[in-house]
């Protein structure tokens, strides 16, 4: 998501006409500040039951529930390097990715560690983008081998896709990987969104380079730059946009729900919760 050393990627449970492009329920302005944590938080996700995953300076990874009070700890964070992305789409099985190591530690809901998949046994070197699959596999773009492919826990190759390099002049370089509704998009912060389905066919390339926090909520595509929040939904010619307010500005991370917009700072996690 953003071109960060801590870049993580993270669940979204927004939805369409959520309160940020929605402009019959208040837009942004119908949030207001209720607490801050940090101020060490360098990177943070959210899973759909409200709870806030946070990564510290000292790449220790702590599970906050809704209110902020702690859940779980994560402190075996030496042995892999510093952590590189986090995805919580499933909070029973919370991806955790070490980069420098090509190796995806996954987590049960208390942060004990279930399985680990070292993707060098795969030959797999060079990954940037990892995201959990429809099928609770994990899907990881190989950099090097230029496939978008489908990983067993076991680390066995479940599928993967043709060479890109056959199927476009320049192979994506993705730094999202979500997998929705069916599809699985690829995200490239110069090339914008590639979109396919969970056979590898290529459906769409959508040119929307630059943006920030991409994710996907029922087949929209959601994402910022440093003015604006953008919400599309392929197929149609309906790009909605909203100013991002005042308060927002500097942000290293935007995350929005339908209930609470997160806002990380250099100063700490900024929790908008809607206005009663």
């Amino acid at each position: 998501m953003i071109s960060r050393y801590y870049t993580i990627i993270f669940l979204t449970a927004l939805v369409a006409g959520a309160p940020v492009f929605a402009q019959e329920a208040g837009g942004a302005a119908a949030f207001q500040l209720t607490r801050t944590l940090g101020p060490d938080i360098v990177d943070f996700t959210a899973d759909n039951l409200g709870n806030i995953y946070v990564l510290n300076k000292d790449n220790q990874l702590k599970k906050l529930g809704p209110n902020g009070d702690s859940l779980a700890v994560f402190n075996d964070v030496r042995r892999y390097g510093k952590i590189a992305t986090v995805d919580a789409t499933n909070p029973l099985k919370i991806l955790v990715y070490y980069r420098e190591f090509t190796t995806i530690i996954e987590l049960d809901r208390y942060l004990n560690i279930i399985n680990t998949i070292d993707l060098r046994k795969q030959n797999i070197l060079q990954a940037k983008a990892v995201g959990l699959a429809y099928d609770n596999n994990a899907w990881v773009y190989d950099e090097l081998d230029a496939r978008l492919k489908r990983i067993a826990d076991d680390g066995s190759l479940v599928d993967q896709t043709t060479d890109f390099r056959q199927l476009f002049d320049a192979a994506p370089d993705p730094s999202v990987i979500r997998d929705q509704g069916g599809l699985v998009y690829l995200y490239d912060t110069s090339k914008g969104v590639y979109i396919f389905d969970h056979y590898g066919t290529l459906k769409t390339h959508l040119d929307m380079p630059g943006w920030l926090d991409f994710d996907v909520v029922d087949k929209n595509l959601v994402g910022r730059d440093a003015k604006k929040f953008y919400r599309y939904q392929p197929g149609t010619l309906d790009m909605k946009e909203e100013p991002i307010p005042a308060a927002y500005q500097g942000a290293i991370r935007i995350r929005i729900t339908p209930a609470v917009i997160y806002v990380l700072k250099p100063v700490g996690l900024e929790i908008y919760s809607r206005k009663s």
